[in-house]
């Protein structure tokens, strides 16, 4: 009610009336029963009759032509507040639309730090994860400054001189932050790293990841020898910790990177003017299961002409959809194949596990390792997804999820998830689509086999085709001689009278 000048959008379309000389501020908001919509609603003034319809509210720019200007202050914020200056024209949205509200959220899996680090290291992570580091380090010149060092000191069994060394060097890289993030400043390359090779990482309470198998036999079907071959790691994740933390929120449209760095962006922050140190934030545990393709088969897979150049038609709906700056942070500076595919991959991972696990699909979410690399780069490629359960009560640790990841279970898992992609009850209308979803962004994927609630996709339902991953008549899909092979072996099966 506070963010429009209601009293002159009353007198705005009245006629011998001028809302300069009406200064009573009583107004009347009425709806109108001999019509439907924004027209059945009608705001009017009491004192001199003037009033106006919502009609044509929502409209761009009928606020600017009004003379309604942002009034620099939020409706949570008290009468004392100072407004901010904003010379932004506001914007009319229905409050049950999908636009009032776009969170800026931060995701994280807790993983501890690699088991071969040396000594030095180690020392300096202890110290870091001490609860009074983050104190001590901002009490530079305080009175407690040398007491929480030697607290620290002591508890950490560290001389008081590195604990100071490591202030001094943590302050140093903050001022020498640049102002301009890395393109590959991305945590996930942290994570595909730790999931990659779990060895690597020392085991804790809340992070404990194991390698399994598919467990196909020499002697099993050809179907089973094919899926194997384009498989190559998988791990199953018996404790995972997620972190989730709300930065802010911007309305009307998602905020880009750039809104959310600059101070006078569209992203309202947490905290607001007091800036605040930390940000709300959720730890959901559970269990999970990572699962990677051979490299060189998708490598092969990705050269192929008709694979690129339908991936270039779905990135260049993506340069100029308005979620573009969101979505190039999940899959890098070039959308390749291996993303697109590998994301169609985990939905239909996770519709088929809420069958096989015991897990609703609402409570399962995905990650998905396959973001392109800036030119230049030494990070290793990514092609993986993590499939991992994100409930916040004991749903989230049922061992469903561990128990499909051990053989037989997965290999049986991932052949139904491929034949299920086969069929649409939309088909041929999703099999043949040219452009679906929000900006065009999907391909061949629809509620009715692709597609999952919002909470379990990370891209927002987006830059997913069936096609991609089972193929069709021009189109070779990465799994499409599995498909094939499994069906031969069906038909084989079935004896005729």
């Amino acid at each position: 009610m506070a963010d429009i000048d209601w009293h002159r959008w009353a007198h705005s379309r009245s006629e011998n009336h001028d809302q300069r000389q009406c200064q009573a501020r009583r107004l009347r908001f009425i709806a109108m029963p001999d019509s439907s919509g924004l027209e059945a609603l009608r705001v009017a003034c009491l004192s001199c009759h003037a009033g106006r319809s919502l009609a044509g509210i929502s409209q761009k720019n009928v606020l600017k032509r009004v003379g309604l200007a942002c009034p620099g202050t939020h409706p949570w914020q008290s009468e004392g507040d100072e407004p901010e200056i904003c010379e932004e024209t506001p914007q009319a949205v229905q409050r049950g639309a999908s636009n009032v509200y776009f969170p800026v959220t931060h995701s994280a899996i807790d993983i501890p730090s690699p088991a071969d680090l040396p000594a030095e290291e180690e020392a300096a992570q202890r110290v870091f994860d001490h609860s009074l580091w983050p104190q001590f380090r901002s009490s530079e010149g305080s009175p407690i400054a040398e007491a929480l060092r030697q607290v620290i000191s002591d508890h950490c069994s560290v001389p008081e001189s590195f604990v100071e060394g490591l202030r001094r060097r943590d302050t140093d890289d903050a001022v020498a932050m640049p102002t301009v993030v890395d393109a590959d400043d991305d945590l996930s390359i942290d994570e595909w790293a730790a999931l990659s090779a779990p060895e690597s990482v020392t085991e804790s309470p809340t992070f404990s990841v194991r390698r399994s198998t598919l467990g196909v036999r020499s002697d099993d079907a050809g179907s089973l020898q094919k899926l194997a071959a384009k498989i190559g790691s998988i791990v199953v994740a018996d404790r995972v910790r997620e972190v989730r933390a709300l930065a802010g929120f911007s309305r009307y449209e998602p905020a880009s990177s750039d809104d959310e760095d600059d101070e006078g962006g569209r992203v309202v922050k947490v905290g607001g003017a007091s800036r605040a140190k930390w940000l709300p934030a959720v730890e959901t545990y559970g269990e999970g299961i990572f699962l990677t393709v051979d490299e060189d088969h998708l490598s092969s897979w990705e050269n192929l002409p008709a694979v690129r150049e339908r991936t270039r038609r779905i990135e260049e709906n993506l340069e100029a959809s308005f979620q573009k700056d969101r979505l190039r942070a999940r899959s890098g500076p070039v959308l390749l194949p291996r993303f697109v595919m590998l994301h169609t991959l985990a939905h239909h991972f996770i519709r088929q596990l809420s069958y096989d696990s015991g897990y609703n699909a609402a409570s399962l979410r995905e990650r998905v390792y396959a973001r392109s690399h800036a030119p230049g780069s030494d990070h290793p490629p990514q092609a993986g997804v993590f499939v991992y359960t994100a409930a916040g009560d004991a749903e989230g640790t049922l061992g469903g999820l561990v128990r499909q990841g051990r053989p037989p279970h997965l290999v049986e898992t991932l052949v139904r998830l491929l034949e299920s992609a086969q069929w649409c009850s939309q088909d041929p209308l999703c099999a043949d689509s040219t452009g679906r979803s929000l900006a065009n962004l999907n391909r061949a994927a629809c509620h009715a086999c692709t597609l999952l609630p919002e909470t379990c996709c990370e891209a927002g339902n987006s830059l997913l085709d069936r096609t991609l991953l089972i193929g069709d008549g021009e189109v070779p899909g990465f799994f499409r001689d599995v498909v094939r092979a499994a069906l031969e072996e069906s038909a084989e099966a079935v004896e005729l009278p």
